[in-house]
């Protein structure tokens, strides 16, 4: 589509500041000053008026790379996430978008799929955009970017970097409890991928309530993930698998609702009923996971409140106010259908 000529740029081009203050018969340093509302400028009301109409009618938009280099504020946030699906990354996503949205930033994604190559490029690459921070979700980051920077599910300590993340202790007490209460002893272990900020941490914490609980984690009940997905086909090959080694577990305690719902159905297929032969606990909390049947048991992240607490804290961090390095978000246990007391019969 052809851009529409303006009588500043007959030829089409996009109008300049040059363009604009010469036919206001102002200085370019004015207009700039007008329209990027530099502080401490004095100009009269009506000049700043008749500057901003003729921005408007001649459609004149200001650079926000030259905003970024002069030091001003691009209103402009760069989120790093691995991908967008039905999910974690996208409940986290849609609320910190709720927040950024109503303070006025615009956003940009950048889709890592956990590449370190990526990970490293991206926040360069966004701040060479203007950004003014950056906004990472399930995002290793291995070292800080000089912009300031909120980490969703970041567990390591950087320079600077605010962490907003669950309380993965407390989850873990939630989760084992439940079981352990319903007579659970035999208890099959799903361990995340490598490459999920989550991961280490949440296994690390199943590992130490477990013992705190008197409960043995056998080697050949734990399954690890690795594939790097987001559907339920990431639970169902390890329950195929660990079913060819043994049969007389009692739960499986999921890494996500995501490889939960694989699970159910990879039982399903084995013959195995959920929860009457099997109960099955998920994590997350996802929308899914009280539509699918059995309905699922889970710990509730509450992703949305979190998405919106890690755009506030940023937001704040912008306007220089002082944000906690961690940020812990408590997990609510969620009972539904796909847990029940062990059989007599085992």
């Amino acid at each position: 589509m052809q851009r529409e000529k303006s009588p500043l740029s007959p030829d089409g081009r996009r109008v300049s500041l040059k363009m604009l203050a010469e036919h206001l018969d102002l200085s370019p340093a004015t207009v700039s000053f007008v329209l990027n509302n530099a502080p401490g400028r004095s100009i009269p009301p009506a000049t700043r008026e008749r500057v901003k109409i003729a921005a408007k009618k001649f459609g004149y938009q200001p650079s926000f790379i030259a905003r970024s280099l002069q030091g001003l504020k691009t209103h402009t946030i760069g989120i790093l996430i691995p991908e967008l699906g039905e999910g974690y990354h996208s409940q986290v996503l849609s609320g910190a978008a709720e927040v950024l949205m109503q303070e006025g930033y615009f956003f940009f994604t950048a889709h890592h799929r956990h590449k370190k190559d990526l990970v490293a490029e991206y926040p360069r690459l966004l701040q060479a955009r203007g950004v003014d921070g950056i906004l990472a979700i399930d995002t290793h980051l291995e070292e800080a970017p000089s912009s300031p920077t909120v980490s969703v599910a970041g567990h390591f300590e950087l320079p600077g970097i605010t962490n907003v993340i669950l309380d993965h202790h407390r989850a873990a007490e939630l989760a084992l409890g439940h079981l352990y209460r319903l007579g659970h002893r035999r208890i099959a272990y799903m361990r995340g991928q490598p490459f999920s900020s989550d991961s280490q941490k949440r296994w690390e914490s199943t590992v130490q309530v477990s013992r705190a609980l008197g409960l043995s984690i056998p080697k050949d009940l734990v399954i690890r993930l690795n594939r790097d997905m987001n559907s339920p086909e990431l639970g169902y090959p390890g329950i195929q698998q660990l079913l060819m080694r043994r049969r007389d577990f009692t739960a499986v305690l999921c890494f996500n609702d995501v490889s939960a719902i694989g699970t159910i159905r990879a039982l399903h297929d084995a013959g195995l009923k959920v929860p009457s032969d099997v109960s099955v606990f998920g994590f997350d909390d996802i929308q899914a996971a009280s539509y699918v049947v059995p309905s699922l048991t889970t710990i509730r992240q509450p992703l949305q409140y979190i998405g919106a607490l890690a755009a506030s804290s940023l937001i704040k961090k912008l306007a220089q106010e002082k944000v906690p390095g961690v940020i812990k978000v408590d997990p609510e246990l969620v009972v539904r259908e796909s847990t029940a007391s062990v059989p007599i019969s085992k």
